[in-house]
């Protein structure tokens, strides 16, 4: 009797098993960009923007905090070089995120294009807590955290867009939301983390270059003190490592 063949997993097979492994671990972010991205459509149509461009900047720009910068830039008439020295400042820390997740996106084959497009602070923070389950593939996996993040910030600008056409809003601090969101992300990772010596560097480099350099002129020191720090720790480990399995 001839043995059945062994059936093998398709590739739609293969999407919808990553999509079901990452969608569930995207739940925190769902309520996080749900209410940050409509606070951006709300300040966006409230400077006299149409609600359509809202979902365009969420769709090509998809910068949470510099999207809420760019409605002060286009409400002051800012120029180009403004505009691009501004994104340069405020976009400048994906350079040191993402420069970790060069080795795990290349396996992703053409993907890695939308991952590297697509990572955000959120997203990198998942990335960075979760791998993909046994069975499932790493580069889809990666791939459907990526775009239901951002899905559901296109559709939170859009609701936000909407309703801020429609309703008069007072927009007073409305701009802290993203600044919120961070916090509960740094809070979330520093809970969930047995080693929160990063944190620590992180919190204390910014507190030290904040007094040193001002509200203005902090973050460029902060970011390089801390991946000088890390470096070196992460230099000693190996080298703590190594010394430990030599013979």
């Amino acid at each position: 009797m001839t043995p059945s063949p062994v059936k093998t997993r398709t590739a739609p097979g293969v999407k919808t098993a990553a999509l079901r492994a990452a969608w569930p671990k995207t739940l925190p972010v769902l309520a996080g960009y749900l209410f940050i991205g409509m606070a951006f459509g709300v300040l966006l149509t409230s400077a006299g923007w149409h609600p359509l461009w809202a979902v365009v900047m969420s769709v090509f720009i998809y910068a949470g905090s510099m999207q809420f910068v760019t409605v002060g830039m286009l409400a002051a008439g800012a120029g180009l070089p403004t505009a691009a020295a501004m994104t340069a400042m405020v976009n400048l820390r994906h350079l040191f995120y993402g420069l970790p997740m060069l080795r795990r996106f290349a396996a992703a084959g053409a993907k890695k294009i939308y991952l590297a497009l697509g990572l955000t602070d959120e997203t990198f923070s998942l990335l960075c807590g979760t791998r993909a389950p046994d069975g499932v593939d790493p580069g889809w996996y990666d791939f459907f955290i990526t775009l239901l993040d951002q899905c559901y910030w296109v559709l939170g600008s859009a609701l936000g867009a909407v309703a801020g056409s429609l309703l008069p809003f007072d927009t007073t601090g409305i701009d802290f939301a993203m600044t919120a969101l961070f916090v509960v992300v740094f809070i979330d990772q520093l809970r969930e983390r047995q080693n929160r010596l990063p944190a620590v560097i992180g919190l204390a480099g910014s507190a030290a270059c904040l007094l040193l350099f001002g509200a203005d002129g902090f973050l460029l020191p902060a970011m390089a003190l801390m991946v000088l720090l890390l470096c070196f720790l992460r230099g000693r480990a190996i080298a703590d490592r190594g010394e430990e399995h030599a013979p």
